[in-house]
């Protein structure tokens, strides 16, 4: 039996609850709140000319939790390190040793890679010593990250303006998003033609359908409208026979369970989760969440991982679970295994449920609803990929006219299989219409011919997701970067989002561009993976960690001294189409303290100083003026917190003559009233929300009280927010100024009254 002065430390206090739970009185498990110490942040902090020794600090602020952690491993006979099992948790429970003084024999270092009862008793009764090697690699990249950081941001102060940062893979996925900008910008669209038939039997006639033109015997590109029309005058003149039916069945496989790197990528694109917003949501599901009847339970496995591994207990369990609940035939022929890619370390299992017989339909109570949306990702996603492929009925046809060839094809979901429970979210819906059942020979009746016109797209900017794959295929990264990697570079605005696109500003541009002229290598994609794979190396223990950063650091200290001879950087004003009410100049998007905001582009000319906030344009017109409807952010003076708002573009115009006073919290919608003719509204937040008009006069006027959704403040509380002044108070001041006044007034009065009153009686 384990002494009662057994000692567990993780990271968060919701880990140790957990874990608490299920290891019982015998144990004392606290929490260090992540990392204890770390390099100071008023100096670099490393020693280079000594081997690039680090000057590890006690983090200020946690002095408390760091006497409470002493304290609790001097009197205890047993200290087990639990944090987290990757590079980062290896070094927190390094620093944990060190900090605390533990000796070597009385620490014991366990990981989690799912906190359930059985693992973790496990893991507790075979414990390990603390990974040097997985230290020395995260002590690695935090150096190398902490030297170019540290020492390119006061370049780029110098070169380009103060404020800015550069980091290792910051720049890089700074320079993925600009180089995507520029491909797009250099882009020349290639014009074509597509000619669709729409075709029916000449008798019976069951229907139309429609067939997309192939060409002769090879496919054929119509590049212009003279071709299309040289095709269609050929087949017009013709007759369509079937020349070729083909039946066949056609099967879809799953999809891989999710890693850090594929889940991040589809909560963004199913449940428009951010990365960060994913990983902290993901963390919470590992660490342990109450659930009824049960107390505090671990729902996933660890999130940051490469691995596409699955245990064979959690094979054997969702083997059970498809069997019993949707029957043999769901299950395949042969347990799915899945391979990792090369360049995976495939320390982790693949992300999966700790459980599958936690179905999340069940403890949904349990759960907030992000915590709901993204457990049940994971849930289907694994159980998903053990279950039988989708079958599909597929029927393509070739029909001739004249010589060239047309097609059509359609699909029919013929056995759901692993679709029961999950798609992808890019997976595209069946796409054709239904066909007939043509016989080879059969003459047809064109009922029309279409003729399109078409051009090519450039490629489209990244979004998060698509940024974190272009990132993992390159080798740029690990899964736990990719998170915070982005949620730097919009930070730092060096990159901003329009929708759920990735657009470079002239910031980044101009960042990007000073890289690229002096550190060439910092912010080269092959470079830089391969500093990853030395990273890895180092971990594996086949490589040293100070000759790696003595290698990088030669070339860099070399770039650096001729940067200091560079040129300065100016970044170029972003014109916007919007014009200043005040000078007529166009406005340029600015970047200050509290992020982008427009300003006149005239202030060097006519010293013009007219700013207003980035517009965002809605759809339909101000109920008020007529101008456009714009959405627009504001800080709440009582809460500190940001709010969304609509308002018209005049709203608060500085210039007197075009100002307007329409707010509101609800949402404008492109569909006008059928009545009045004016833009209608609805609710804000997720879901469908019905529109509304609010114009007063109308017939069709939807009182607030009918309007559904949450109740928000009236639209007046939204001007008084959004200007800034609370209207209530300052009527209350000038209402409560009157109210003095008038007293004041009565009050001399009653004093003058008595004064005479007095003088009388005397």
């Amino acid at each position: 039996m384990a002494n009662k002065t057994d000692l567990v430390i993780v990271e968060s206090p919701s880990k140790a609850k957990t874990i608490s739970k299920y290891l019982g009185p015998n144990y004392e498990v606290k929490a260090s709140m992540g990392h204890v110490r770390d390099l100071p942040k008023s100096k670099l902090g490393v020693d280079i000319e000594k081997g690039f020794l680090p000057d590890y600090q006690p983090i200020q602020g946690k002095e408390d939790v760091i006497a409470e952690l002493k304290k609790a491993a001097k009197k205890s006979d047993k200290v087990y390190l639990a944090t987290d099992p990757d590079r980062e948790g290896e070094a927190i429970s390094w620093h944990l040793k060190e900090l605390l003084n533990i000796p070597d024999d009385k620490t014991y270092r366990v990981t989690f890679n799912e906190i359930t009862k059985h693992v973790v008793s496990q893991s507790i009764a075979a414990p390990r010593a603390i990974d040097e090697n997985l230290v020395n690699a995260q002590q690695a990249r935090r150096i190398l990250d902490r030297i170019v950081g540290y020492q390119l941001s006061p370049l780029l102060w110098r070169k380009i303006r103060r404020g800015l940062s550069a980091g290792r893979v910051q720049s890089v996925a700074t320079r993925l998003v600009v180089d995507r900008e520029e491909e797009i910008n250099a882009f020349q669209p290639q014009e074509y033609w597509t000619i669709e038939a729409t075709l029916s039997r000449i008798a019976p006639n069951l229907g139309t359908f429609r067939a997309q033109f192939y060409g002769r015997e090879k496919k054929m590109e119509l590049s212009t409208r003279d071709q299309a029309q040289a095709v269609a005058d050929v087949v017009e003149k013709g007759q369509f026979s079937v020349s070729r039916v083909k039946r066949q069945e056609k099967s879809r496989q799953p999809a891989p369970p999710f890693t850090t790197s594929t889940l991040q990528q589809e909560a963004s694109r199913k449940l428009n989760m951010t990365p960060a917003r994913t990983m902290s949501i993901a963390q919470q599901l590992y660490e342990g969440v109450d659930i009824s009847g049960e107390g505090a339970v671990g729902l996933i496995t660890y999130m940051r991982t490469d691995s596409l591994r699955l245990s064979e207990e959690a094979l054997a369990a969702a083997k059970e679970f498809i069997q019993n609940r949707y029957g043999a035939e769901y299950y395949p022929h042969q347990t799915r295994r899945f391979k990792a890619k090369g360049n995976a370390q495939d320390a982790h299992e693949a992300i999966r449920p700790s459980d599958v017989n936690l179905v999340p339909e069940e403890i949904k109570k349990d759960l907030t609803t992000e915590q709901y949306r993204l457990y049940k990702l994971i849930w289907s996603r694994f159980l998903a990929c053990q279950m039988a492929q989708a079958v599909y009925d597929s029927l393509s046809i070739e029909l001739e006219n004249s010589g060239y060839t047309f097609r059509a094809s359609h699909s029919s979901l013929k056995f759901s299989g692993f679709t029961a429970v999950y798609e992808e979210e890019k997976d595209e819906e069946e796409k054709g219409s239904p066909l007939p059942d043509l016989k080879e020979g059969e003459w047809l009746y064109c009922q029309g011919l279409k003729q399109d016109q078409h051009f090519t797209q450039p490629p489209a900017r990244y979004s998060e997701a698509s940024l974190i794959r272009a990132l993992e295929e390159k080798g740029i990264g690990r899964p736990s970067t990719y998170a915070p990697t982005i949620s730097t570079i919009l930070n730092r605005m060096y990159v901003v989002k329009e929708g759920k696109a990735l657009r470079p500003t002239s910031l980044g541009k101009t960042v990007t561009k000073m890289m690229e002229d002096n550190f060439a290598d910092i912010v080269d994609y092959g470079f830089t993976a391969q500093m990853e794979a030395e990273l890895d190396k180092v971990e594996e223990g086949s490589a040293d960690w100070k000759k790696v950063l003595k290698e990088f650091y030669q070339d860099f200290e070399d770039e650096m001294k001729k940067a200091e001879n560079c040129e300065h950087y100016t970044i170029p004003d972003e014109l916007t189409d919007e014009i200043c009410p005040v000078c007529g100049h166009r406005l340029a998007v600015k970047i200050g303290r509290f992020g982008p905001f427009l300003a006149c582009s005239g202030w060097k000319e006519n010293q013009c100083t007219f700013t207003m906030p980035v517009i965002v344009e809605m759809p339909g017109k101000c109920p008020v003026c007529g101008g456009r409807l714009v959405k627009r952010t504001g800080l709440s003076k009582n809460t500190g917190k940001q709010y969304v708002y609509y308002c018209c573009e005049f709203y608060n115009s500085k210039v007197e003559s075009r100002k307007c006073s329409f707010s509101t919290f609800d949402v404008p919608v492109k569909d006008t009233c059928p009545v009045c003719g004016q833009t209608m509204f609805k609710k804000s937040g997720k879901g469908a929300k019905k529109p509304f008009c609010i114009n007063e006069a109308c017939a069709n006027f939807t009182p607030e009280e009918k309007r559904g959704g949450w109740k928000k403040p009236a639209v007046g509380k939204a001007e008084e927010e959004a200007a800034g002044t609370d209207q209530k108070d300052t009527e209350a001041k000038k209402s409560g100024a009157k109210r003095s006044a008038a007293g004041k007034k009565k009050a001399g009065e009653k004093r003058s009254e008595t004064k005479q009153s007095s003088a009388k009686k005397k």
